[in-house]
């Protein structure tokens, strides 16, 4: 393998990375990227392996000896500290992060995403050790713009909704929404990591993805995804196409998203590990402002992307209305619209996301059909009556 060279013209040194979260959807996606293009070691915590389960085995892999599975829950495995010890970086992707769950199981949440993170920028801090923590776009919260008059012209102007890393407020809800436990959690994670680097030296990065989206997703519950709970917007969707039901909008899919696909999303990380001169210090957005859209044109989009993959015709009514209520339950909220700035990742890592919405639905759900039809063969999940 060739010298890997920064975005600054020097040889990239080959790494030990410890990641936490390894076998998660964005887990497998950077383990295969770091094992296919670099050479790079991978310590993967985690407590499942069924997402890189083809990056373990056989032994006779080209990376084989590069990537080491070590099975373990973060919150109470005395081996932690010894493996973050082992490596040049740390990646914590670990966290509960299923929209439901916020408002179902706010502590656990809570726990999850803020108390169970803590020995993690502890024993980088201690030890001098490099962190890149995921957040989420959620810290931001509600946009300014949301508090205007419906029909105040000053809703357009971009300086009221697009989220900008160093100058957006983090806007949540009141204490009885508690859809804002993750967000919150997440903000008091990423405050307390900015601490430890102003008073401690840590050298940390804070991604803050903004829904990314592709193959090995969590879609279908029970299969690859928890079998409660409502899972996130485009999971639930799929769902509801593989099952051929209506796709349910809450409050009539008003909110606005941006969508980027995963393997864009992965070169930004790689960026972000083998730059840390450009990367420490920094919370950088990314996602891709151009893939805009409603949740109702998203119902849309992926109904026609659907029938084009499944050769299926879409159903007559292929959406219906529910209420927050009745969909997540007492104590929801939402944010309107969550449109990441770029300038930061760019300036400091020349990043862009390439992938349209229409090409990363398609990929998505061509993928998801695949595997939706692979677990009826298997009797995994119960095929659709007809």
């Amino acid at each position: 393998m060739a010298t890997r060279m920064d975005l600054d013209g020097r040889p990239i040194k080959p790494m030990t990375i410890c990641m936490i979260g390894a076998g998660g959807f964005i887990g497998s996606h950077l383990c295969e990227k770091l094992m296919a293009e670099t050479p790079h070691k991978v310590l993967a915590l985690d407590v499942y392996s069924d997402k890189i389960k083809h990056l373990l085995e056989p032994d006779s892999l080209p990376w084989a000896g590069r990537i080491v599975f070590h099975r373990l829950n973060i919150k109470h495995d005395s081996r932690l500290e010894g493996l973050i010890k082992m490596a040049d970086l740390t990646i914590n992707l670990a966290a509960i992060c299923t929209p439901a769950d916020y408002n179902t199981r706010p502590l656990d949440t809570i726990y999850s995403n803020f108390i169970d993170a803590l020995p993690v920028v502890k024993y980088c801090s201690e030890n001098n050790k490099r962190l890149i923590h995921f957040s989420t776009c959620e810290v931001y919260g509600k946009t300014i713009g949301s508090f205007l008059p419906k029909d105040s012209p000053l809703r357009k102007d971009p300086a009221y909704y697009v989220l900008k890393e160093d100058t957006s407020p983090c806007i949540f809800g009141s204490i009885e929404k508690q859809r804002w436990s993750y967000a919150c959690a997440k903000q008091l994670i990423e405050r307390l990591i900015y601490a430890e680097g102003a008073e401690n030296g840590l050298d940390f990065t804070i991604v803050r993805p903004f829904n990314w989206i592709g193959p090995r997703m969590d879609f279908i519950p029970g299969i690859d995804g928890p079998s409660e709970g409502v899972p996130r917007v485009l999971a639930c969707f799929s769902n509801n196409l593989l099952r051929r039901e209506p796709l349910k909008l809450v409050d009539g899919g008003e909110s606005q998203r941006t969508f980027v696909y995963i393997k864009d999303a992965i070169e930004a990380v790689l960026l972000m590990i083998e730059n840390p001169d450009r990367a420490n210090g920094h919370i950088f957005n990314v996602g891709n402002p151009n893939n805009e859209v409603t949740v109702r044109q998203l119902a849309e989009m992926m109904t026609k992307v659907y029938a084009k993959v499944s050769g299926e015709p879409s159903l007559e009514s292929p959406t219906i209305d529910v209420s927050s209520k009745e969909f997540y339950g007492e104590g929801y909220d939402d944010s309107d619209k969550r449109i990441p700035d770029m300038t930061i990742i760019n300036r400091q890592l020349g990043w862009n996301p390439k992938t349209t919405l229409w090409d990363l639905l398609e990929s998505t759900l061509t993928y998801q059909h695949r595997t939706y039809a692979e677990a009826i063969k298997k009797s995994m999940v119960k095929p659709i009556a007809s």
